[in-house]
């Protein structure tokens, strides 16, 4: 049982996270609300943490513990095409729904794709979770798209997608007990340096059509929170006061985000979708807090 100063220092880690993820879907969408492409934002995420996460990687040399064929699957289902993936959903859908059908749907695709997958049997509660996560979830997409969003269902099924690739690489680093430096190294060094050539020699970009507020804030929140900063945070607060109560403090990112985008981006997700957000948030602590012994 960790000490009372343990838990304090993990609970600060996962709301810093909560506030972290909030903050960077408004960002994102954000992002592509100012002109700059979706490939443009990506430069600045893989990019920067990329050259961050060099030197971190010739330090702790994570390829000694896994394979390259582990590592590439990593990068790929939890690096570049995720991302883009991502950005995509923000340019139709707003930033509330990058809360709800990428981080809200997360954990019933986690048990979804483990059922299929790898026969992984889920408890009773937790399909219960599942349930009221999709009816959340499909409430907040039916306010949006009978109202001034009528393409958002693009963005929610690219979001839908970028959640199910996650949940892969989230069920891969569990299957082959990847550590953080793996993850660095595949994530972000990988990404950077495969992604950018790419970026620079062949995909549109437009950083001259943005303001110089906006390529500041794409290049802090892209660069260091996503594949950096919250990676570590998470680690530490699993550490400190487990999953369970990590995954409970989690489930308050699409609320926050829904009130962030309301604040600072106008937007706002209808009754039906204020309605369902504490259907979904149910659903995220049923189906992510209870887990199976093992």
């Amino acid at each position: 049982m960790p000490d009372r100063k343990t838990r304090l220092v993990g609970m600060a880690a996962v709301s810093a996270i909560v506030v972290v993820w909030s903050t960077w879907l408004v960002v994102s969408r954000s992002g592509t609300q100012s002109g700059m492409t979706i490939f443009d934002i990506a430069a600045f995420r893989y990019g920067i943490a990329g050259l961050i996460c060099i030197p971190i990687a010739l330090y702790y040399k994570p390829w000694r513990g896994a394979s390259m064929t582990r590592l590439a699957a990593y990068a790929l289902f939890g690096g570049v095409p995720y991302g883009l993936l991502s950005y995509v959903g923000f340019i139709y859908a707003p930033a509330a729904h990058g809360g709800i059908f990428l981080n809200g749907m997360l954990p019933a695709l986690t048990l979804l794709i483990g059922f299929v997958w790898l026969r992984e049997k889920p408890l009773a509660i937790q399909v219960v979770g599942c349930v009221l996560i999709i009816g959340g979830a499909a409430m907040a997409g039916i306010s949006a798209g009978g109202g001034a969003n009528p393409r958002s269902w693009i963005g929610d099924l690219s979001f839908l997608a970028a959640g199910a690739s996650f949940a892969v690489f989230l069920i891969l680093q569990r299957k082959w007990r990847a550590d953080i430096p793996q993850i660095l190294l595949a994530a972000s060094v990988f990404g950077g340096v495969v992604y950018i050539p790419v970026w620079l020699l062949f995909l549109p970009s437009a950083l001259g059509a943005a303001s110089t507020d906006q390529l500041v804030l794409q290049a802090v929140f892209q660069g260091l929170f996503p594949n950096l900063l919250g990676l570590i945070l998470l680690s530490h607060a699993v550490r400190r006061v487990g999953s369970t109560v990590s995954a409970a403090f989690l489930s308050a990112v699409p609320g926050l985000g829904t009130v962030l985008a309301l604040i600072f981006l106008g937007e706002n997700p209808g009754l039906l979708g204020w309605f369902g957000l504490p259907i979904l948030t149910a659903g995220i602590l049923l189906a992510s807090v209870w887990q199976r012994r093992v």
